[in-house]
């Protein structure tokens, strides 16, 4: 571990962190201007897991997207719907937005655990049916027993099998516990080919964390000074107010500078949190998703 992270030069500092971290805190009012809260709904993934989904729900939460911009025109649309794989290609019959991405979990969500010829087969097909974004999770067997390479290697299997497809890798940081494995898992899936990495599934808790989200962004920042490459980075899970949104807007903004503040490279995973800002820019209870 300690070797991935001597590679980019980077050792979490606790201490440091958590200075940066009340910082953040201490002066989040700073962010909480209307367009800031406007553009975490055009951040957001927009997310819809449960194991009572069927196509006839999907297709009526892509329908809701179609007429966001009608009902509220002043707001962005968000960057993505995500759905199980099998739904996919329900969002892309009727998605008719322009720029709002077909998003999946794929490679066994939320656990992992299958073999890797299952994994690559779910990611591929569901890009084939018209995925254009696939979340998955960090092999955290292989991870948590040090076999590093083998972590790495079905992270570069799924990449080749998505092609051109925006390939996130969710590191399940409540599992990780540590800045330092936190750390080697954010260099060690960005080595591999993630387009983006992310905090959590949302499936265990601890989910997101503003430490996690504080070392992901170091972590992206020490990659992106070493290679030259930008990645993208998502919090998701446990995301439910506009003061969590504004925090890790704070956080990339902080750490990572307004080039981030892009959804090309900032994405927040929620499924209540959009009525919860919609109700905030409105000022009156909003239930639209």
């Amino acid at each position: 571990m300690k070797e991935i992270l001597n590679g980019f030069d980077y050792i979490p500092d606790i201490e440091d962190i958590d200075k940066k971290l009340s910082a953040i805190q201490s002066n989040l009012e700073n962010w909480a201007t209307k367009d800031n809260l406007a553009s975490c709904i055009g951040y957001m993934d927009l997310t819809s897991l449960n194991s009572t989904d069927t196509a006839e729900k999907i297709a009526g939460l892509t329908q809701k997207v179609n007429n966001f911009k009608s009902n509220f025109p002043n707001y962005p649309a968000p960057a993505s719907i995500c759905v199980y794989p099998n739904l996919g290609k329900t969002v892309k019959d009727n998605l008719t937005v322009p720029g709002v991405h077909v998003t999946v979990v794929g490679g066994v969500f939320p656990t992992s655990q299958s073999f890797l010829d299952v994994k690559v087969l779910e990611c591929r097909t569901a890009v084939e049916q018209g995925a254009d974004e696939v979340d998955i999770v960090l092999a955290l067997n292989a991870f948590l027993a040090n076999d590093f390479e083998k972590a790495s290697h079905e992270i570069r299997e799924i990449k080749k099998a998505v092609g051109n497809a925006c390939l996130k890798v969710i590191l399940e940081t409540g599992a990780l516990a540590t800045p330092e494995k936190i750390a080697a898992a954010s260099f060690l899936a960005m080595e591999a080919g993630a387009d983006f990495i992310k905090t959590s599934t949302g499936k265990l808790e601890p989910a997101a964390t503003p430490m996690a989200a504080i070392v992901m962004c170091e972590c992206i920042n020490a990659y992106n000074r070493k290679t030259g490459k930008k990645i993208g980075f998502k919090p998701a899970g446990g995301m439910t107010s506009p003061k969590d949104a504004l925090c890790y807007l704070a956080i990339v903004d902080t750490i990572l500078g307004k080039e981030w503040l892009t959804p090309r490279y900032f994405r927040i995973g929620a499924s209540r949190l959009a009525n919860n800002l919609l109700s905030e820019l409105e000022q009156k209870t909003v239930s639209y998703y």
